[in-house]
């Protein structure tokens, strides 16, 4: 396979399982994140977290809305992405928020404080589909894969519908796997 199939396969992948993540209705799509939240606040790597990024969803992304009042959220810190560049990303503390070049809200960075990847000790990552090997499909961008070798001291987790389940994702080299990955019916471990 050429490297423009490649691209085109997962662009192809992408796109689909996006639809599949689209097509759930607004109601499955709150139940189904409350379950996997639920699977993800009682897992050892949220128990033992301090700072925990997360991301703040858009379109038909599984909702950690419910993570922020969630009991075992008590006294822990939550940073969230901001995109800097067409290929860096930040973790901020938000003070303020607004709507990024994305179309995704994020912090305002003059009104947040900047963290320091190595203090964050869980990352849950978003993305549009994962296998059963905890391999994750991002949107594209390759921000988080470029982030996550930089969160040295973090555990790297993944939340998702099962509808964003595929047999095998196609990785590329640069593709960082997740160490689980939670959604409303089971927890996915990465085999080492």
């Amino acid at each position: 396979m050429t490297e423009q199939e490649r691209k085109e396969l997962r662009s192809k992948i992408r796109a689909e399982l996006k639809q599949a993540r689209n097509s759930l209705t607004p109601q499955e799509r709150e139940e189904r994140s409350a379950r996997a939240v639920e699977r993800l606040a009682q897992s050892e790597a949220f128990q033992k977290a301090k700072t925990v990024m997360i991301y703040d969803h858009v379109g038909g992304e599984l909702s950690l809305d419910s993570l922020l009042t969630h009991p075992a959220s008590a006294g822990k810190r939550f940073c969230y992405p901001l995109c800097t560049s067409r290929t860096e990303m930040i973790a901020m503390i938000p003070g303020a928020w607004q709507i990024g070049a994305y179309g995704i809200r994020e912090p305002v960075r003059e009104r947040s404080q900047e963290l320091q990847p190595e203090e964050i000790d869980l990352v849950v990552c978003p993305g549009t589909g994962f296998d059963p090997a905890c391999n994750r499909m991002g949107m594209g961008g390759g921000y988080y894969d470029r982030y996550l070798p930089r969160c040295v001291n973090a555990r790297i987790v993944m939340v998702a519908f099962e509808a964003q389940k595929l047999a095998a994702i196609p990785v590329d080299p640069w593709d960082r796997p997740v160490e689980q990955v939670f959604t409303e019916d089971a927890v996915y471990q990465k085999q080492t």
